[in-house]
């Protein structure tokens, strides 16, 4: 064992939990060390994640058994003690977490955390949420963790302030507030007949119960699978995303791009843990609920005016994909959902910040509906001094850019070639193995197949986002009136760029991304080792 890795996978929830709590101690004055300390323990927490990808590669044997690192807290171990578990999926949702975080916390700098106070202790501690969820091997403390990333997206969602941020947020917090206690609930029923909150050692005896502890076992899964959804952004409990996302400031939504994928990965976690038992955890109905949550996000993304709004519903829609794949019950499916998942919460997250700079391409007044969203600040409240307002045509937001207009229109080109899944970029690899395997799938010539509704449901996505895209793209970089060039901070189109060189690099790298997410779903499918390696009965913190 080397002894660097013994701890690793405890360091991306310790680091932004001491971050987050130094920053808490410094003023908001102070905005040069706060700013160092951010991005040092940003940093930190990309390296941690990108040690743990490759750990857990076909690259380098040996340090983790079979790739699956053991963190047991205190040195007790499961099922008595609480730990961490670090596979192929957990690692990777932990490195595309810091990646997002990286260039969040770049792109904020110019003037969006100064729109309030504590944004850069909110954002740690969101990370640690974040990362903790996808870390975590045991049922409790997934909800605690859950519990962490919402408090702190309570108040990153009203940062900045505004009548329709409050508004949102009063839906936000109820909403998820409802979920929580769903949550809960799903898991005291559970421990009541299991006896353990374990995942792995659920997963042991799920089998094992009598007929009526089966039964409430079953119950309290049910109620677990609903609040996952409400987490997922599942329809019909997807209503509260849209409004919520389009009244984020731009960074704070590029983060949210990834909160919904929190939903996700339990349920494919769960999914995966008891394939073997009769839960809800996939099969026909998760099938059929996410078709109905692609065609949600389909006609909302045709009904949506303004770009924060239609991208929050193709969030929507790529959660409604990868459910899809999940409750497809196809197994060839689950890598080409996982390689779209990627993509696809890159390419968001871009269109988030990207609408950030958009709004400067107006120097007219826009309607009020369409400008509600994100309201000039008021700074009089924070002794930190007040930016250049981006709004005024006289006033220079940051440094000109050359042909800054022709940047936004290149990222937004690029963006909406990945979220559309046209070609050449990663969004066309995902979509084009996601048809291929779902038409793999198909039952003999003359009979027909769910598969085919997924793959209409594909390609009309695809064709409603190239439609509603082309039209919100043509209302920013043709019309003529109220439009003017704007200026740009570096620090705010370095990091569109930035994820957008990382989707190129997936296309360019699409095979080695493509091998490594195959083994990742041949541990869903297979969590025999997942389970011997949690509960293996060794001494040590981390084996």
């Amino acid at each position: 064992m080397i002894d660097w890795a013994r701890h690793l996978p405890v360091l991306p929830i310790v680091i932004p939990l001491i971050t987050g709590a130094v920053l808490l101690l410094l003023a908001e004055t102070r905005r040069v060390p706060r700013l160092v300390l951010t991005l040092s323990s940003t940093l930190a927490q990309l390296a941690a994640a990108i040690a743990m990808v490759w750990i857990t590669s076909d690259l380098v044997p040996g340090i983790w058994p079979e790739g699956i690192g053991v963190y047991a807290i205190g040195d007790w171990r499961a099922p008595v003690g609480i730990v961490l578990v670090v596979d192929r999926l957990s690692a990777l949702m932990v490195l595309v977490n810091s990646i997002l975080a990286l260039a969040s916390v770049v792109y904020s700098i110019g003037r969006w955390d100064r729109m309030g106070v504590h944004y850069h202790s909110l954002v740690q501690f969101l990370l640690m949420g974040l990362n903790g969820a996808f870390l975590t091997g045991d049922l409790f403390n997934l909800f605690v963790f859950f519990e962490v990333l919402l408090a702190a997206s309570y108040a990153l969602l009203l940062h900045g302030g505004g009548p329709q941020r409050t508004k949102m947020s009063l839906h936000f917090v109820a909403v998820n507030l409802t979920a929580s206690f769903a949550f809960l609930l799903g898991v005291a029923m559970i421990y009541s007949v299991v006896g353990t909150l374990n995942m792995a050692e659920i997963a042991v005896h799920w089998r094992g119960m009598s007929e009526g502890d089966h039964n409430i076992a079953e119950a309290g899964a049910a109620i677990l699978a609903i609040a996952f959804l409400v987490k997922a952004a599942g329809w019909p409990l997807s209503f509260w995303l849209p409004g919520a996302y389009h009244a984020a400031g731009a960074p704070v939504a590029a983060m949210f791009a990834i909160t919904t994928k929190v939903g996700v990965y339990a349920i494919l976690r769960a999914a995966s843990l008891l394939e073997d038992a009769s839960t809800p955890f996939g099969g026909v109905w998760l099938y059929y609920l996410a078709l109905a949550t692609m065609v949600y996000g389909i006609l909302g993304m045709l009904a949506s005016r303004q770009l924060p709004r239609l991208v929050a519903f193709v969030v929507i829609l790529s959660s409604g994909t990868i459910l899809a794949a999940v409750g497809s019950g196809v197994p060839a499916m689950l890598a080409p959902a996982l390689f779209y998942m990627l993509g696809s919460v890159f390419a968001t997250a871009a269109f988030f910040l990207l609408t950030g700079m958009a709004e400067r391409l107006r120097s007219a007044p826009v309607r009020e509906e369409e400008t509600a969203a994100t309201p000039p600040p008021t700074y009089s409240a924070f002794a930190v001094g007040e930016p250049p307002d981006p709004y005024s045509p006289d006033d220079e937001v940051g440094v000109a850019l050359p042909a800054a207009t022709a940047f936004l229109g290149l990222t937004f080109v690029c963006c909406a070639l990945l979220v559309t899944g046209l070609p050449p970029l990663a969004g066309f690899i995902a979509k084009f193995a996601l048809v291929a395997a779902a038409i793999d799938a198909l039952p003999p010539f003359g009979a027909f197949g769910r598969e085919w509704l997924l793959v209409i449901a594909l390609l009309g996505g695809g064709l409603a986002g190239l439609i509603a895209l082309s039209r919100v793209g043509m209302r920013l970089f043709w019309s003529v009136a109220g439009r003017q060039t704007p200026r740009l901070w570096i620090s705010e189109a370095a990091p569109v760029a930035f994820l957008i060189l990382i989707c190129i690099a997936l296309t360019v790298a699409a095979g080695p991304a493509m091998t490594y997410l195959d083994s990742a779903a041949s541990a869903l499918e297979n969590p025999e080792a997942y389970i011997r390696n949690v509960l293996a009965p060794t001494d040590g913190a981390a084996e």
